[in-house]
């Protein structure tokens, strides 16, 4: 990372406010593996629906489950689902926006025509199809996830490629005889490497959502485990009683995909070379 980036990024205050909820969210997911107050799937029956305290910092819920330790354990799943489902979405998506950007015609119109049809399958919907199928849980939400992000890199792929394509030192390198695979390794990638970048972290925000929703609606994450998506479930029947359980998955949720909007936003005008030389 070059000093000249350093320094437009310490100016940046949507990257800085954005990184800095994005390391709390990884920070909560990497302290969870090691300690957290109290198992999250511990049932203590006699202090359920405890007020915040020094023995429950937030509180339980409704089967005296302690509510911190299920935030924390379930910042593991989020970021589990968006790591996975935009690694899936990145790879495939890349590799079939390159293969459509080099070879042109008939190729890239069967893979825009095939990402035309992946767009008519939501992640939920894909989540319902594959969960009658093979049943809910959180690999059934990573690959419906997944499979949405897939056409996704596959188009902002092909569209910042086809504008590589058209460069002149790209065109020097094909009149000097090198192939198509050379070219994209040696040029194309590495000048959209920064809109990918981008891409996957708008993409990694909406996994998270998309998680949280898969599992309100009982299709992602399944008990014992914690999601916050889970927790919002079970906090709505107690909405006037207790509505702080509701608070705090939702404020967990906004918070982490608030932060990784905002890096998104961020990233793209540093690294941006027409946006960074107005900064």
């Amino acid at each position: 990372m070059s000093q000249a980036f350093t320094a437009r990024a310490r100016r940046h205050p949507s990257f800085l406010l954005g990184a800095s909820l994005t390391l709390l969210l990884a920070l909560a997911a990497f302290v969870s593996l090691f300690w957290a107050p109290y198992p999250p799937a511990e049932i203590d029956i006699p202090n359920k629906l405890a007020a915040p305290s020094a023995a429950h910092w937030l509180g339980t819920d409704s089967l005296g489950r302690d509510i911190a330790a299920q935030l924390l354990v379930g910042a593991q799943n989020s970021i589990v689902v968006g790591v996975i489902a935009v690694s899936i979405g990145l790879i495939a998506g890349v590799l079939l926006g390159c293969l459509a950007s080099a070879r042109r015609g008939w190729t890239e119109e069967l893979v825009m025509r095939a990402a035309d049809f992946t767009f008519a399958f939501p992640a939920l919907l894909s989540a319902i199809m594959l969960g009658a199928i093979y049943g809910p849980g959180l690999l059934t939400g990573i690959i419906a996830i997944g499979i949405f992000n897939i056409p996704v890199f596959a188009r902002i792929t092909r569209g910042a490629a086809n504008a590589v394509w058209s460069r002149e030192y790209v065109l020097a390198s094909r009149a000097a005889g090198f192939g198509a695979l050379r070219i994209t390794t040696n040029h194309v990638l590495p000048n959209i490497a920064s809109v990918l970048i981008v891409q996957a972290t708008i993409s990694f925000a909406t996994a998270i959502l998309a998680e949280a929703a898969l599992s309100y609606v009982g299709l992602g994450t399944q008990p014992p485990q914690p999601s916050w998506g889970r927790m919002l479930n079970e906090a709505q029947t107690l909405l006037f009683q207790a509505p702080m359980l509701a608070v705090y998955p939702g404020v967990a949720i906004a918070l982490s995909v608030l932060g990784l909007n905002l890096l998104g936003d961020g990233l793209r005008d540093l690294l941006d070379p027409k946006l960074s030389r107005k900064r």
